[in-house]
């Protein structure tokens, strides 16, 4: 697994497009925590291809595990974003969501796009995250920073 760090509220995983394209896997902006795009990418690969099931699950927990560094949990999350290559995979990701946001109902948008970045992605997926006192809890000196997860 690659190490993951918060540097001024901004943790990076190690994801070879958040160097590429320059943008860090989650953002902490006051009290709200915002997930950048998250597919099924792990260990180099795409994950569970041909399946938009387990894609979006895989998609949801990497972007949770993302929450989870800065303290957040599942009942946290106030938004949600996805986006399907396929209508026909709307039913498969909507039960993904389903099963893990049941108790939280985050307000939720699904479009389908043309395309991802790689064409075996089937959904990438987009949290906002939102708790009091999370800004206070950042600046303090046991707070997150150069916290690793």
């Amino acid at each position: 697994m690659t190490e993951r760090q918060i540097v001024r509220g901004r943790l990076t995983t190690g994801s070879p497009w958040e160097e590429e394209f320059g943008y860090a896997r989650a953002v902490a902006a006051g009290d709200y925590v915002h997930v950048a795009g998250t597919t099924a990418w792990a260990q180099g690969q795409v994950q569970h291809e041909g399946d938009p099931y387990r894609q979006a699950l895989a998609a949801f927990r990497l972007g949770l595990d993302a929450l989870a560094a800065y303290g957040l949990t599942v009942d946290d999350v106030v938004r949600t974003r996805m986006y399907l290559t396929h209508v026909r995979d709307a039913e498969e990701v909507g039960r993904a969501h389903r099963e893990l946001f049941v108790e939280a109902r985050p307000v939720s948008t699904m479009v389908v796009v043309e395309g991802l970045i790689d064409s075996r992605m089937l959904v990438e997926i987009e949290l906002d995250a939102h708790r009091v006192g999370l800004a206070e809890a950042l600046k303090t000196p046991e707070g997150l920073e150069g916290r690793t997860a």
